[in-house]
């Protein structure tokens, strides 16, 4: 028998543990918990620890537990030490949930990470820490946006330029996407500085610059660009940070802005020797000037001086050229960034894809893990915004996949127009709501918020309760609580809320001092504050413009309430607007919210129409306003797309899939083949926050800038897979009945009304349609049966939308239906002639002399000769 020491030396065959084992067993009872029900992409990109990661998570593939798991197993195996990791997320709510889940995963260590949190948050830390190296002190004070402004303004004055012409807030704006673009005042393109003030928008913002200096202050994005320019011109300090953090981890890195990239890149790079300089020279990676602007169009090579900050090169980058000049001597560092490309939906405020886009170049030898096993839709609603994605060019590319099962396909439904839209949509959850649906799990996602309004309205009529997610309801935004505050004033007099509030809105002199003015005489007399104002204009307690203003105003109040007699209360609110200078106020507000208002502004006059009088209208809000509920509450949630990231539904409602609406034309317009492709991301967003149902409507007619169009349905639903995606019909009543000839309607027969209606105008309209079938049909006032929105006649119905569309107002069913159940509304309608004609000379107390150029009904079209073309009732005008 040979003896152990005398085996031959390749004599012993190497062991694995078998499968099963006692070995292998007792190893995976070793494994830590953390990694426990990690799928093996999951598990990839938890385990390399090692060199540049890129983990391209899809929508749902659980991207939050990688992030902390990776942390977590860093910590674990010893790699590092809680203060030698950064962590960046976008937002607060990010960073608690991250430091949440490490907290029942370790325990007390996440207690000891004090550079977890978001690129502002840690920005200033570090700022605070070297604030005397960028000519500020450690107590630095950090503006808010009214802050902002505030200084803003003051240098304008000292420059002598019209805020009203160049605001403040707009100015604000640029400075903002400057500074998100990593640009300091040298580095403006000549160019864009000339937008603002006829050039003078660089000096402006130096003037900005210094000036925060003087008072120990920064904005939000000095946060970052003092950090860039603290790094690039103190290496030193680069490198004792560059040392610090061993393992760099980033969340969301596909809305990462030029400035958080720039700031990632020096603190990613392998430390540099003492006095060498930073390995980011201008040279690296091109020139900002080269990028666009937020909201802008695709970006345009510009040449500016090799001084500007380093900016990521247009890609593909030829011949080698990018990975030659940008190969770190030393190994890179162990960044790992989590995104997804698919998701990227923020270009509008400065995010760029190209970050994502070019990891690879930026980090040669970078490894990309893809996670592609979704975890929270089913089959059908994957497929159908996979299919979807995968027109966009500028991607890197992954499918999602699930092991759940296929569920229901992605429904699409036509609506005749945006009310029922609303009504189908409103109908289908109270049909889930009876079925067991929680109203938590349900939610609308509109691309514009003035799409909102028609669902408000819905839900208050159902006795829905919902919630707006990311802003304030239709009826609590600031322009509409003004607008309406102009028709509670004319509605009621004694209404001192509502005075009080438009009295100096928009400007007209009228300060606190005259306010409180009117408030100490009103106590005194005892008397309503419009009341107060009547009287103090006739003394002489104003100054003489105050007080012209002031009569100016109560004049205007009592000329409003005199035309809510003869005119209707929709056209009133467009007179109440326009004359009051409120419409004109926005028109001429330059800032980036200001077109979005006056879309609100019409889309309120808009929802005017659907009641018979003002009166009606303001209870209806009042209803509307006094529906507040909790948090807790089950209720469905009504946001924007934009809105919705990172939030998730049962069933989800995506209305609106329009072209012109969904793409955006605006954005089409300004960004071209980019912004459509943004737009597509956006609806992949959209579809992937469905976790079993998925909706999509589109409405034929919408009104859009005030007035009804015909629209076509987006080209993004041809770009859904068929066999995955359902076509159903809508529930919301009418409107593809036979009123519109499009199919049989629920309303078709008038008989299944009975004979239980015993109103007065009941039974008027049964009479008319009693002689209208006895072959008197015509008269004024008369119920016409080919008329009626319930005939299935094409070709009627076709006319009758077409006479409706020339009356000026577009085609409305909210006004048909009244037409017939009431039969008083006609006569209202059509019975009313005016005596004036074609032609005739004419004469306004405002608007002056004029000819007759269209007659309907008492309202009249009139050519001024100095106010140009202007609509009129005719009680106002006098032949001459």
């Amino acid at each position: 028998m040979t003896e152990p020491n005398k085996l031959p030396p390749h004599g012993v065959p190497g062991h694995q543990p078998a499968a099963g084992g006692i070995a292998a067993r007792a190893r995976a009872a070793a494994t830590p918990q953390y990694l426990a029900g990690l799928n093996p992409e999951q598990r990839e990109a938890v385990e390399t620890l090692d060199g540049p990661v890129l983990v391209l998570a899809g929508a749902g593939t659980g991207k939050t537990r990688v992030l902390t798991c990776r942390i977590a197993h860093i910590l674990s195996t010893g790699r590092a030490r809680p203060g030698e990791i950064l962590s960046v997320t976008f937002t607060n709510k990010a960073a608690r949930e991250m430091k949440l889940r490490l907290g029942h995963m370790l325990g007390q260590a996440v207690e000891g990470m004090p550079w977890l949190g978001t690129f502002h948050s840690i920005g200033g830390r570090i700022l605070r820490t070297h604030a005397e190296m960028v000519q500020l002190k450690s107590n630095f004070t950090v503006l808010d946006v009214d802050d902002q402004v505030r200084l803003l303004k003051q240098l304008l004055q000292a420059e002598n330029i019209d805020d009203k012409r160049w605001p403040a807030r707009m100015l604000a704006g640029l400075i903002d996407g400057w500074k998100n673009r990593g640009l300091s005042p040298a580095q403006v393109p000549p160019g864009e500085a000339a937008v603002f003030a006829n050039g003078k928008g660089g000096k402006l913002y130096a003037s900005y610059q210094e000036r925060l200096k003087i008072l120990n202050a920064a904005d939000f994005g000095d946060l970052l660009l003092e950090n860039i320019r603290l790094f690039r011109e103190h290496p030193d300090v680069l490198r004792q940070y560059q040392t610090r953090f061993k393992f760099i981890l980033v969340d969301e890195y596909q809305d990462t802005n030029v400035a958080q990239y720039l700031w990632l890149r020096l603190l990613a790079q392998a430390p540099s020797k003492a006095g060498a300089p930073p390995l980011t020279s201008p040279r690296l990676r091109g020139e900002v000037g080269a990028q666009s602007a937020p909201g802008e169009g695709e970006p345009a090579a510009q040449p500016v001086s090799t001084e500007s900050t380093p900016h990521p090169n247009p890609l593909p980058v030829k011949d080698g050229e990018r990975e030659k000049t940008v190969a770190p001597s030393s190994p890179p560092k162990n960044i790992c960034c989590v995104g997804d490309d698919d998701q990227s939906i923020y270009g509008w405020r400065g995010a760029e894809v190209d970050n994502i886009l070019r990891f690879e170049h930026d980090f040669p030898g970078a490894k990309v893990i893809r996670l592609e096993r979704n975890y929270r839709s089913t089959g059908h609603i994957l497929a159908a915004a996979s299919h979807l994605i995968a027109h966009n060019e500028g991607r890197l590319g992954k499918t999602l996949r699930t092991e759940d099962v296929d569920g229901e396909k992605v429904t699409v439904t036509g609506a005749w127009d945006s009310e029922e839209e609303a009504r189908a949509i409103g109908e289908e959850i109270e049909e889930l709501q009876r079925a067991g649906h929680k109203l938590n799990d349900i939610a609308i996602l509109v691309r514009a918020s003035f799409q909102m309004r028609e669902f408000e309205d819905r839900f208050v009529t159902l006795g829905l309760p919902y919630r707006v997610i990311g802003g304030p309801r239709f009826y609590e935004r600031a322009e509409i609580r003004d607008a309406l505050a102009y028709l509670r004033v004319i509605n009621s007099a004694a209404d001192d809320l509502a005075f009080e509030r438009i009295v100096n809105v928009p400007k007209r002199g009228l300060g606190d001092a005259t306010v409180q003015m009117l408030h100490d005489h009103a106590r005194k007399r005892r008397i309503p504050l419009f009341e107060a104002a009547r009287a103090v204009v006739e003394t002489d307690e104003l100054k003489p413009k105050a007080r012209g203003a002031l009569r100016d105003l109560l004049a205007s109040f009592d000329r409003w309430r005199a035309q809510r007699e003869v005119t209707t209360h929709t056209e009133l609110a467009e007179i109440v607007l326009d004359e009051s200078g409120y419409t004109g106020m926005w028109q001429k507000d330059r800032s980036a919210d200001a077109a979005g208002r006056l879309e609100n502004l019409k889309e309120l006059v808009r929802s005017m129409e659907e009641f018979e009088n003002l009166q009606g209208f303001l209870e209806h809000i009042s209803l509307v306003m006094d529906r507040e509920g909790g948090a807790e509450d089950d209720a469905v949630s009504l946001m924007t797309l934009h809105s919705a990231k990172g939030l998730e539904f049962d069933n989800v409602f995506l209305p609106g899939w329009e072209e012109g609406l969904f793409p955006s034309q605006r954005t089409l317009d300004e960004q071209g083949r980019a912004g459509l492709e943004e737009e597509r991301r956006l609806a992949h967003v959209g579809l992937t926050r469905a976790r079993r149902r998925a909706k999509l409507y589109f409405a034929t007619n919408r009104r859009i800038h005030g007035t009804w169009s015909t629209t076509i349905p987006s080209r993004f639903l041809d770009e859904l897979p068929a066999h995955n995606v359902e076509i159903t019909e809508s529930k919301g009543g009418s409107g593809w009945g036979g009123a519109s000839g499009y199919g049989p309607s629920r309303f078709d027969n008038v008989e299944s009304f009975g004979s239980s209606y015993t109103t007065p105008g009941w039974q008027r309209a049964q009479a008319n349609r009693a002689r209208g079938q006895s072959g008197r049909q015509g008269q004024a006032g008369g119920f016409n049966e080919s008329q009626s929105p319930f005939s299935g006649s094409r070709s009627d119905t076709s006319a009758s939308r077409s006479d409706t569309s020339s009356r000026g107002n577009g085609f409305s069913r909210n006004k048909r239906a009244p037409m017939v159940i009431e039969g008083e509304l006609i006569a209202k309608s059509t019975g009313t002639t005016s005596e004036f004609n074609l032609d005739d000379r004419v004469f306004h107390q405002k608007f002056g002399y004029g000819n007759v150029v269209k007659v309907d009904g008492n309202k009249l079209t009139i050519a001024f000769e100095k106010a140009g073309e202007k609509k009129v009732v005719d009680s106002f005008v006098e032949r001459v």
